[in-house]
């Protein structure tokens, strides 16, 4: 029996069942104190009790002798002297309004109206000359009418009102700790582990702990994370195995080719071997996932821009840096470089000025690489980030790669939280702008 009660609570069901009892609790503890509290500090009308009254005097009246009626009206006026004795026609000056009363209490006899236990004659809600009465029929011809405070509050609203008071205040109060605790706070844990996940085999991502439907919705999330990577990694396999395992015949191919005759047949069989070639590097350097495993630690960010540029320069480049001379920062330097690396080698390609900037800007870290080619027109902007797509008609060269790089670069930059965005430079050419946030964890 512990077992299943202790089963239950850790379900959200079964949390928000005891948020709802302890509010019920809670609510009658206070809310009878207050009904207390309210009683003594406010002498507010009780409209029932006054009804009741007015209605019992009538009574009293309606068997009395014309003498006797004064006695006892008399009596009856000695608290307050509100009380009257009307003709019958007297009723055709009663209202069911005053321009002259508040809102406030015209709202609590909507919200609130009185019980209907005994009805005064013409309602509870009656006014002569804007005032508010209550009236009991003594006979035929006579009407007993009581005058009321021009403003008040009634009592048994006042208390009705601090009981919804309390009862709405706990429980939202209680609902909302328990939206933080048991809902919020796992479901944005899940949502920022969702977003530093990759798809690489390695310890569980998501925090299993929490009420029940959470553990095992992070279990689930867990368990696909795994399916994921598995499935990946054993495509990746094959097709690095096929890629090496094509290597051996393409090498035949060369050595073959090369003893055509024909110098015009033997070029054009080179030239397809080499670009075979070049695909099959390319595929096997987009298939390593060395980015993945690589661990932030903490480099000067400057320092690697740097490096790559002096590079390209050393090869007869024009690759130029600007920015500052030290950035220290958390990131992945290897495979970053790589990303930056693809960028300037798609730079040079296209262009024959490179420019490679770094800023920072709102916490972030801001790399631009800048050329001076073609561009890319904006209807493929987003279409040149997927693998082996190229825009020919923008940038049409026979030595172009075959649409890997920019993949690269994608998913190195996602490793690393950020972003590639490809824009218009000023006076033309592309700007591959990455966007990384500083001090990555």
């Amino acid at each position: 029996m512990g077992f299943r009660v202790s089963r239950l609570i850790s379900t959200i069901q079964g949390q928000i069942t005891a948020v709802i009892f302890a509010c019920l609790i809670i609510a009658f503890v206070i809310g009878s104190t207050l009904e207390t509290w309210v009683r003594e500090e406010y002498n507010a009308p009780d409209m029932e009790s006054m009804s009741a009254q007015v209605s019992a005097i009538a009574s009293v009246l309606a068997s009395a002798t014309p003498a006797e009626k004064g006695l006892v009206l008399a009596a009856a006026n000695r608290e307050d002297g509100r009380l009257s004795l009307q003709p019958l026609s007297y009723s055709e000056r009663f209202t069911t309004s005053s321009p002259d009363e508040p809102f406030l209490q015209i709202a609590v006899d909507r919200l609130i109206p009185p019980e209907n236990h005994p009805v005064p004659f013409g309602g509870w809600r009656t006014f002569v000359d804007g005032k508010r009465v209550l009236a009991a029929r003594v006979d035929n011809d006579t009407l007993l009418v009581r005058e009321l405070p021009e403003s008040f509050l009634r009592n048994d609203a006042l208390i009705f009102g601090a009981n919804y008071l309390v009862a709405t205040v706990t429980l939202l109060i209680l609902f909302s700790v328990f939206a933080v605790r048991a809902l919020t706070s796992p479901l944005r844990r899940i949502a920022s582990a969702a977003m530093k996940a990759d798809i690489s085999l390695g310890p569980a991502i998501f925090e299993e702990r929490g009420s029940v439907e959470i553990v095992t919705l992070a279990r689930a999330l867990n368990g696909m994370q795994r399916r994921i990577s598995t499935m990946v990694e054993s495509r990746t396999r094959m097709l690095r195995g096929i890629s090496h395992d094509l290597r051996t015949p393409l090498t035949r191919l060369r050595l073959r080719a090369e003893r055509v005759n024909e110098g015009e047949v033997r070029e054009a069989l080179l030239g397809d071997i080499e670009r075979i070639d070049r695909l099959l590097k390319e595929s096997l350097g987009y298939l390593r996932d060395n980015h993945q495993r690589e661990l932030s630690q903490r480099a000067d960010l400057a320092s690697v821009l740097q490096t790559t540029c002096d590079e390209f320069a050393d090869m007869g480049h024009d690759v130029n840096y600007n920015g500052p001379a030290r950035m220290v920062t958390r990131f992945k330097p290897l495979a970053l470089t790589r990303a930056i690396t693809n960028l300037c080698e798609n730079a040079v390609k296209f262009g024959t000025h490179v420019n490679v900037e770094l800023c920072i800007s709102d916490g972030q870290a801001m790399i631009d690489v800048m050329d001076d080619g073609p561009g890319i027109p904006e209807e493929y902007r987003s279409r040149v980030l997927e693998p082996f797509f190229k825009v020919d008609t923008a940038r049409h060269d026979t030595e172009t790669g075959f649409g890997l790089g920019l993949s690269i670069v994608v998913e190195i930059i996602q490793a690393h939280n950020g972003k590639l965005v490809l824009l218009d430079r000023e006076h033309g050419g592309l700007v591959a702008r990455l966007v990384l946030p500083l001090e990555q964890k």
